[in-house]
């Protein structure tokens, strides 16, 4: 593939950081701190093995499989965009 003034391998590293910046993004939304026992949205009890699973949580599985379905996008492609770029 043709990529300009980039150097050989250039594609490859930038799917590399985009993977890379995906699991530092999941990583930091991961729940961290005192959980609680009961569900924030519904009130429903966390079952204890969810809690030692994943300390500080403090959804349901129904509530976080519900926020999860919900699609977030990106405001900024920085690696992809021509303004940052010329920047």
């Amino acid at each position: 593939m043709a990529t300009g003034w980039a150097h050989e391998g250039a594609v490859l590293d930038q799917i590399h950081d985009t993977i890379i910046d995906g699991v530092q993004g999941a990583r930091a939304r991961l729940p961290r701190g005192e959980g609680t026992l009961e569900c924030v949205e519904c009130g429903e009890e966390i079952p204890a093995r969810r809690r030692e699973a994943l300390p500080g949580v403090t959804t349901c599985i129904a509530c976080q499989s519900a926020r999860d379905r919900q699609v977030v996008h990106a405001t900024i492609n920085r690696r992809g965009s021509k303004d940052s770029q010329l920047k």
